[in-house]
């Protein structure tokens, strides 16, 4: 009986294929006591099983790095690489087993629940969902020691792709997959910013997360349908309904390979005006992706993966080759770096966890890079430092108060000054800017734009806090509207105030990269969009295809509209 199923689109495009259900059988182990005189054999067990996963994971890094995939997978797979080697997982495990004598599969488990827990309480989203990354490793350990290692599904010979369907997935489960004709995937959980969503984007294959017991509804080597556009599964569909998304795939297909033909296109609207089209990085993995695009610059350089997933914190040296490799290889394009933005209920080395009632509202970002300034400062001098080597500027995140600007300023001076009297050079005349994702900083622009020389509009977090929604919660997630009207006045406002005053304005959150948003946000006056680089040929062919004088008077129009229904039809008009 054909029936759908709805969840969370996370990567366009369709697929049609069978079931292939990943099973999820991790974490109830069985806890037995070990003999004391076994205890040397079960910690060689645990070694053995390190050992393996490590040469697995290195494997699939250098497949990661063979041309074939995109750089989000390989720096996945390095991250848990190091939490493999993290004495945080590894040493614990061995120490529980010394001392409570109890099997290695049982003490990597209580391991792993402790950490995930701490992740749990980080507020940013995306730094949440790397709990993933924990549990992921432990399954791969406690795989091998049960001798029951994953296995893959088998090629197809009617021309109809796998659709694997799991509990969730790992970015090594997606490149182990990729000989495999994978042509969708299906998960439980996840939400934009998980690994199955962003692994799945970068590597172009439709998938559906947040299904929550999809895989008590599906059969192994059952025909279904991903619309990976409109968030449906069809689960055993007639020949009809088939044929009708082989048609739309097709379709979808076409215009894919014609977005290649713009890469050397600039993006101007019809009426001659020129728009900036930035990429959104997580550090050097990402140049390729960025040349492939032809981005005319980076927009957003989100440093805390620097940080985050290691047992020490980068020195002043290692930051800065991180930060020059970058603005080398953009040539004199402009790369903006954001400092660091972790929270303090994220434990970095040789940082104490903080206990916080509300950690969403807590010392993160701004707050927590001059709570510690030691290490903001250290992160100071590396951004200046490459600064010598091109255009590069450096952008505060979740700025709302005047002194926050100030310090920062007075921290940059002082940078500065040490760096002079090192005799180390630097761009004296690199600028500083700052995000506008707090409700408070989009209502009182005039104290950022006194002090800074550009603003970007961090839409997800200013989404977030304006309708008190946490876009990963599952719950909450329907209620998550970048077209509120609260929302669209904020933005508006933003990129507004910026013109009037001649200080630039960019969008860097994920409106930016949504096709869906294009228009509304080039008919407000936005100029500069920054997005993931897979999404900057298709925002570009809306570009071209605008015409700002027509659309300016419409999004006014839609601006004084006060019901989110009439906002959602007028906006999606705008391109008829």
């Amino acid at each position: 009986m054909t029936f759908a199923i709805h969840g969370l689109p996370v990567s366009q495009g369709i697929a049609i294929g069978y079931v292939h259900l990943i099973s999820h059988a991790l974490l109830e182990v069985n806890h037995y006591h070990v003999a004391p005189r076994h205890l040397p054999d079960e910690l060689n067990r645990l070694a053995d099983a390190v050992a393996s996963v490590q040469g697995e994971l290195l494997g699939l890094k250098a497949a990661a790095t063979s041309g074939q995939s995109h750089s989000e997978v390989g720096a996945f797979v390095d991250l848990q690489l190091m939490m493999l080697a993290d004495p945080l997982l590894i040493d614990t495990a061995r120490n529980l087993i010394e001392t409570r004598r109890c099997n290695a599969e049982w003490a990597l488990v209580q391991q792993m629940e402790h950490l995930v827990e701490q992740f749990r309480q980080i507020e940013d989203p995306y730094l949440r969902e790397r709990q993933a990354d924990v549990v992921q490793v432990v399954e791969r350990l406690v795989k091998v020691l049960l001798g029951h290692p994953g296995h893959l599904p088998p090629r197809r010979r009617d021309g109809l792709g796998t659709i694997v369907v799991a509990h969730d997935l790992s970015p090594a489960d997606t490149i182990g997959f990729r000989d495999h004709n994978i042509a969708g995937f299906v998960t439980d959980v996840g939400g934009p910013t998980s690994h199955t969503a962003i692994v799945a984007r970068s590597l172009k294959i439709p998938a559906v997360v947040g299904l929550h017991h999809v895989r008590d509804l599906l059969e192994a080597d059952e025909l279904v349908i991903v619309d990976g556009t409109r968030g449906v599964i069809i689960v055993d569909p007639d020949d009809s309904i088939v044929e009708e998304y082989r048609l739309r795939r097709s379709e979808l297909e076409i215009e894919r390979s014609k977005l290649n033909r713009l890469r050397d296109t600039h993006a101007t609207t019809l009426d001659g005006e020129t728009i900036s089209l930035l990429a959104n990085i997580e550090g050097p993995k990402d140049l390729p992706s960025v040349k492939a695009a032809n981005a005319d610059g980076i927009g957003l350089y989100r440093t805390e993966f620097l940080f985050i997933g290691r047992d020490t914190l980068p020195d002043e040296e290692e930051q800065y080759e991180a930060y020059r490799a970058v603005v080398k290889a953009l040539s004199g394009k402009t790369v903006t770096i954001r400092t660091f933005d972790v929270g303090a209920d994220k434990a970095l080395s040789g940082m104490n966890p903080r206990t916080e009632p509300n950690p969403a509202l807590g010392l993160r970002a701004v707050r927590y890079s001059l709570a510690e300034p030691k290490m903001f400062m250290t992160q100071l001098r590396a951004l200046l430092r490459a600064s010598a080597h091109g255009k590069l500027q450096i952008m505060i995140p979740m700025l709302a108060h005047a002194q926050e600007i100030d310090q920062c300023l007075a921290l940059i001076e002082k940078a500065k000054a040490e760096l002079r009297a090192e005799k180390i050079k630097f761009d004296e005349g690199m600028q500083v800017g700052g995000m506008i994702e707090i409700p408070a900083a989009a209502l009182s622009l005039g104290m950022f734009i006194r002090r800074l020389a550009f603003l970007s509009v961090g839409t997800n977090d200013l989404i977030q806090y304006t309708l008190a929604i946490d876009r990963s919660d599952e719950a909450v997630v329907h209620l998550y509207d970048p077209l509120h009207p609260a929302v669209l006045k904020l933005i508006s406002g933003t990129i507004a105030a910026g013109a009037r005053v001649g200080v630039p304005v960019s969008v860097c959150g994920e409106m930016a990269g949504d096709p869906d948003y294009t228009l509304l946000l080039l008919g407000m006056g936005l100029r500069s969009f920054s997005m993931h680089p897979g999404n900057i040929l298709e925002i570009k062919q809306q570009i071209l295809r605008a015409d700002l004088g027509e659309l300016a008077p419409k999004v006014q129009r839609i601006l004084k509209m006060d019901e989110p229904a009439r906002v959602r039809d007028a906006v999606e008009r705008l391109g008829a």
